[in-house]
């Protein structure tokens, strides 16, 4: 993993702790149950139960190692509490238009909980850098992989103080 800051927002990290507390208490408990009662059964050669079982338990470990390292270098930024909500910055929901005047809605958030389908790009994304500190009215370029496009930042916004964000 890199040196850089793992930035996320408070609903980003609440996911993780959920998909973390999910494979930890329920989901391997329940798989290490099947693997003891598949193991008892004789024969683990053959015995697709066992076999599976142990595939899916190594599985789960790796990603709840994952997890529990991506938690432990989280540093949990509320978008709500940006003294500057003038200009981009994590968090902000930003809508852009490019030279067609096409618009885009996209929301700056962690690394973990990008969704670009969803509008949710990762901070460190090339279009992310590419507009982090820009005010609306600012035009910035971006190199994607289609080719060089300008956007204008038409709008940012921020949740509200005290949101589930």
């Amino acid at each position: 993993m890199t040196d850089r800051p793992n930035y996320i927002t408070p609903e980003g990290y609440r996911r993780l702790r959920e998909e973390y507390e999910a494979l930890f208490a329920v989901e391997r408990p329940k798989l290490v149950e099947t693997i003891s009662w598949a193991a008892a059964n004789g024969d683990r050669s053959e015995n697709g139960d066992y076999i599976y079982g142990r595939k899916r338990l190594r599985e789960i470990d790796r990603r709840i190692t994952f997890l529990s390292k991506r938690m432990a270098k989280a540093s949990v930024v509320n978008p709500a509490n940006q003294p500057d909500q003038g200009r981009v910055y994590f968090g902000a929901t930003v809508t852009l238009a490019d030279e067609e005047d096409n618009r885009r809605i996209v929301t700056l958030v962690g690394e973990d909980e990008a969704d670009a389908g969803e509008g949710r790009i990762s901070w460190n994304s090339p279009l992310a850098r590419a507009i982090r500190r820009a005010a609306v009215g600012d035009l910035r370029r971006v190199q994607l992989p289609a080719g060089e496009k300008e956007f204008e930042i038409m709008a940012i916004g921020y949740p509200e103080p005290g949101s589930a964000q």
